[in-house]
């Protein structure tokens, strides 16, 4: 069972770090929902809520997209390593 646990969770992590392209990059625009950016990239490995604004991370530390949110609308976003 814990042998089928890692598989699954390195399949999954595998998974998201799949849609981190950049080719899904270049499909983020400024005023996006917070679900459209989910339905292209999925859901994000990190999200850290400000006063006024929300950063939310999809992949690792070397390959990632960054995307700033105000009010749910993509506001700002910026590429890692693609």
């Amino acid at each position: 069972m814990k042998k089928y646990l890692s598989t699954l969770a390195i399949a999954l992590a595998l998974t998201a770090c799949g849609k981190v392209t950049l080719e899904n990059y270049k499909k983020v625009n400024i005023g996006m929902d917070k679900a459209e950016i989910e339905q292209l990239l999925g859901t994000a490995d990190k999200c850290e809520e400000k006063t006024l604004h929300t950063n939310c991370i999809w992949g690792s530390e070397d390959k990632n997209i960054t995307v700033t949110l105000v009010a749910d609308k993509v506001t700002l976003y910026s590429e890692k390593g693609l």
